[in-house]
């Protein structure tokens, strides 16, 4: 199983997106969790991302071309989780929701993350946490969320 997440700021508060997949992620996959958030951000987005070959695919860079009118797309140095919000969630995740857990079969592991993703989505403050040790802590419109990208 594998999952694709994404961490929000809107002028609301930060929210998380999440999506899982049988298999490894592929252009398919990326291209429809892109249309996904197109779905339910509104306005523009700036898109941090990491080196994952299916981010850098043929199909995938033909997509995020042709969504400029509202996406951006900035790439983190090669190694770098830190500066990555999403891992922050997904290291929250396994120390609390997956913490000494044995399930059985992969639907019931998917099952406890979905409960994980939707625990942090009732604790705005936590997802705020996670953005803010990437160094993406104020809102788009300010200098200094500008100056982390």
């Amino acid at each position: 199983m594998a999952a694709i997440g994404a961490l929000a700021y809107a002028r609301s508060g930060a929210r998380v997106f999440l999506r899982l997949h049988r298999g490894t992620v592929r252009s398919e996959e990326i291209v429809g969790f892109l249309r996904h958030l197109r779905r339910h951000v509104r306005g523009r987005a700036t898109l941090i991302w990491d080196g994952l070959i299916a981010h850098r695919s043929i199909t995938t860079c033909r997509y995020v071309e042709t969504q400029r009118r509202w996406l951006r797309v900035v790439r983190l140095p090669a190694y770098a989780p830190e500066l990555n919000p999403v891992e922050a969630m997904w290291a929250w995740l396994k120390q609390q929701t997956l913490a000494n857990v044995a399930e059985v079969g992969l639907e019931r592991l998917a099952d406890r993350v979905r409960e994980g993703t939707r625990a942090t989505r009732r604790r705005p403050r936590l997802l705020e946490g996670f953005l803010a040790k990437a160094g993406l802590s104020r809102l788009p419109s300010s200098p200094s969320f500008r100056e982390a990208l």
